[in-house]
């Protein structure tokens, strides 16, 4: 028995910021799952942690930067890691590259609102002071790192 089909031809599609698409694939208490398509020079993720949900990122295409507590990895094609609840990550493709990547959380916990926040955002429609006020709702919690401010990027997007 199927308990979640979403048909590509269905899926919504976000962009939470300038070469930046987010597709939504399914959103259950157990799991949450999307794919993120990353142009050259897109922004990623900015530094979080979630509390209650491990991540995972599976890299179907191009090169990817994952901050995992002070130490960056750059995935390519066919590449996985996870990262554990309580620990500080964040993702952009790799400097001069692009990326496709399947992002899942478990537990999932109605995270489809977060990324329709982040659109709204970006369509001038909610601001980063409502981001920031989501924290806790998404668990979505932001930190710093100076090492991923101090990573090579591009410009471009």
């Amino acid at each position: 028995m199927i308990e979640n089909l979403t048909r590509a031809a269905d899926a919504e599609v976000i962009s939470d910021g300038p070469g930046s698409f987010i597709t939504l694939l399914t959103d259950t208490p157990e799991l949450t799952c999307n794919t993120a398509c990353f142009e050259v020079g897109a922004a990623g993720a900015p530094v979080h942690f979630h509390t209650k949900a491990t991540e995972f990122f599976h890299v179907t295409d191009g090169r990817l930067d994952v901050l995992v507590g002070d130490e960056i990895h750059t995935l390519t094609k066919g590449d996985f890691i996870s990262v554990a609840p309580g620990v500080k990550h964040a993702f952009a493709p790799a400097a001069g590259h692009t990326a496709e990547v399947f992002v899942g959380f478990t537990p999932g916990m109605a995270r489809f609102d977060y990324y329709r926040l982040l659109g709204r955002v970006r369509a001038g429609e909610a601001t980063v002071q409502d981001i920031i006020d989501s924290q806790p709702t998404y668990d979505n919690h932001y930190a710093e790192s100076d090492v991923w401010a101090a990573r090579p990027r591009s410009t471009e997007a």
